[in-house]
């Protein structure tokens, strides 16, 4: 759902510790941009700070990659991310690596909602929903 409101866009730039010794992004730095465009995300909607204080942290449960092509350091990838599916205590988000003509990566994470004091999955917290409940209005 790449045209919903929710969708989370910015630059990835490429450090010279993320390529290998062929001159490619190593795969690994596709896994940790997802985790930069998921927070972003959070920052947008309920920020991680702010669920703290409640004793709730979103955790990954899944994450599938379909790396499409590879990434040098002179390229300018952009990453986009949005959520796709949300039940009561679940996400399903999507992402996409990419510039104006190429896609070099997609993918999907899945993770839920843990209660830190109870030690437990707990629901996705109401301001959460408040807010992505306002984006898409």
């Amino acid at each position: 759902m790449k045209n919903s409101k929710l969708v989370i866009e910015m630059e990835l730039p490429i450090q010279v510790y993320d390529i290998d010794a062929m001159g490619i992004v190593s795969n690994l730095v596709y896994v940790r941009w997802f985790e930069d465009l998921r927070m972003e995300f959070l920052n947008v909607t309920y920020s991680l700070k702010e669920m703290i204080k409640m004793n709730i942290i979103p955790i990954l449960i899944h994450t599938e990659i379909d790396y499409r092509l590879p990434l040098t350091i002179y390229d300018k990838p952009i990453g986009r991310c949005w959520l796709i599916d949300s039940g009561n205590s679940s996400w399903e988000m999507a992402f996409e690596i990419f510039n104006e003509d190429k896609v070099y990566c997609e993918g999907k994470q899945k993770g839920c909602f843990y209660d830190l004091q109870k030690k437990k999955i707990t629901r996705i917290p109401e301001q959460l929903c408040a807010a992505i409940n306002s984006m898409l209005a």
